[in-house]
């Protein structure tokens, strides 16, 4: 059985990490005997062709996509694209969206075979030998299909408590370089689920309210894998990472013992930080945490259902002040009830905390409490389309505010971002800009600028059979080749250049005098030697 999995399209200001879910299903699939591949079009361009190449190059016998709500759409073009190529692939569908959304899903896009729903690992055990014999899926647990026309739902699997038994991440089949060069951190889980049900979350119900647990050594020869492939930091996207105490400082001791040198950033609660807990992941490498704090009026929290307290955030900030950890607040527009009053007191108790923090809108996700139970809220939906769903929009009203004045909001916030961006980069031309905001300004283009050769597919259709002109360099070469971009400075070339190659996310060979640029499948970290030793424990 050959399996071909696809990562849809994702915009760089969700900051993508290589995809962890679609890496726990391609090691699923591969425990239960297929062979797999995965298509990752988060990092390179995504073209219907480009795909059927790789598909008529592996031959599989069915495609895998997973997506979030945002970037539905285009996983479902991605399958329709399958389709046209070879009706007779198998088509699976999976993630939080097509789980809460099945039957639309299904019915609004025939060229989706199954939906996976909820967690899939289990269901791919039992579901992989029987892809291509459609008369046995009503046997399987965990997965929805359309029969003559009927809708046929096996109901989700139970919440499976033995983590530890899933295999790790297959993440030697992503483009390694690709995601290295881009620069986001890798995520890993070190538990699943949250007791908490705020209404407008959709993961707790993917994962469920009770936690369950990975072993703290598991997790730590995950992270050595992340290393041994080159990667300096990683983000902990537990729902709920500070949970346990006890938890936190297994691993933390762990982390240490090994002597494994990273950074690392974790999502937590305001009610869940002591000094001493915070301490203790800084120790082991933790510099950055991240809050939901979602609005400055009690009674909405209250409302939300989020079960903290102002003075719970407030205590929080100051204990990350206290410790030195980098900590940052969210916050959301458009939480049902929602005010002109209680925007300007959130905005309040935002600039009150004296950190770092962001907005963004409410997107009632399929199977949120918010969606689910509309008529008890005060929110209305005003889209369907599930590309605005993306929290960067206001795509509800409420009985006191309409979305532009929700948008009005935030447009003041995001115009003074820009105002201090717009001064660094005065500062920076004028060569006045401190140490500080020039490795800001520049980072900041050179990252926009990696995009753009990933994205856009540039190393491959613009830097291949270059001719080196006597004396020049190969590094020369690309740097030229960079800097004739539309609006690409000549030193934000250089340093991107530089850095990619240095680090071992850009390669080059020469044949017949010419000289082809390519990102390799595995970066060189130390000499090549050493790194497939590092590499081989990881298929």
């Amino acid at each position: 059985m050959k399996i071909a999995l696809i990562a849809a399209p994702f915009p760089l200001e969700e900051a993508p990490s290589p995809p962890l879910g679609l890496s726990y299903v391609a090691a699923a699939f591969r425990e239960a005997g297929a062979e797999v591949i995965i298509l990752d079009y988060i990092v390179e361009k995504y073209t219907a062709g480009k795909m059927q190449t790789a598909l008529e190059e592996f031959q599989p016998d069915a495609v895998g996509v997973t997506s979030v709500t945002m970037n539905f759409k285009q996983g479902a073009r991605i399958i329709r694209d399958v389709k046209q190529y070879k009706p007779e692939i198998t088509t699976i569908f999976g993630g939080p969206h097509v789980t809460f959304d099945a039957e639309n899903t299904l019915r609004d896009y025939p060229e989706i075979d199954i939906v996976a729903l909820g967690e899939a690992e289990l269901t791919i055990r039992d579901l992989t030998s029987v892809l291509r014999q459609r008369d046995k899926w009503a046997d399987i647990k965990g997965i929805a299909f359309l029969r003559d026309g009927e809708l046929v739902n096996n109901s989700r699997r139970e919440f499976f408590k033995e983590l530890d038994t899933l295999a790790l991440p297959a993440r030697d089949l992503l483009p390694i370089a690709r995601y290295r060069a881009l620069g986001f951190p890798v995520s890993i889980i070190t538990s699943r689920g949250c007791p908490y049900r705020c209404i407008f979350c959709q993961g707790t119900r993917m994962v469920g309210h009770k936690i369950r647990y990975r072993d703290h050594m598991k997790i730590a020869d995950e992270i050595e894998q992340i290393l041994a492939l080159g990667f300096e930091r990683i983000n902990i996207a537990d729902d709920f990472f500070t949970s346990s105490r006890k938890q936190v400082r297994l691993l933390c001791d762990e982390i240490n013992r090994r002597g494994l040198q990273f950074t690392w950033s974790a999502f937590a609660r305001v009610n869940s930080v002591t000094h001493e807990l915070l301490e203790t992941m800084m120790s082991a490498g933790c510099d950055a945490i991240s809050f939901g704090i979602e609005s400055g009026n009690q009674e909405m929290l209250d409302r939300v259902e989020k079960h903290i307290k102002l003075d719970q955030a407030r205590n929080a900030i100051q204990i990350c002040k206290d410790v030195g950890m980098h900590v940052f607040s969210s916050f959301i527009v458009g939480l049902p009830g929602e005010t002109a009053q209680t925007l300007q007191e959130t905005d309040a108790f935002a600039r009150e905390l004296g950190a770092d923090y962001g907005y963004h809108f409410l997107a009632p996700l399929p199977g949120t409490p918010v969606r689910d139970q509309l008529e008890d809220y005060d929110v209305n939906i005003l889209s369907s389309d599930w590309d605005e769903y993306d929290a960067n929009r206001a795509i509800v009203s409420t009985s006191s505010l309409t979305p532009q004045e929700m948008e009005d909001f935030v447009a003041e916030y995001d115009a003074g971002c820009d105002k201090v961006w717009g001064q660094i980069e005065e500062s920076y031309q004028k060569g006045t800009a401190s140490p500080f905001d020039i490795l800001r300004w520049e980072g900041r283009h050179r990252m926009e600028l990696i995009y753009r050769l990933l994205s856009e597919d540039i190393i491959e259709q613009s830097l291949q059979n270059l001719v080196l002109r006597p004396g020049q360099q190969p590094l020369d070469l690309l740097i030229e080749g960079l800097v004739a971009l539309p609006d690409v400075e000549h030193a934000i070339a250089r340093q991107a250049a530089q850095m990619l190659v240095e680090k071992g996310n850009l390669d080059w060979y020469e044949e017949d005098g010419k000289l082809t640029w390519f990102w390799p499948q595995y970066p060189v970290i130390t000499d090549r030697d050493v790194n497939q030793q590092l590499l081989a424990g990881l298929t």
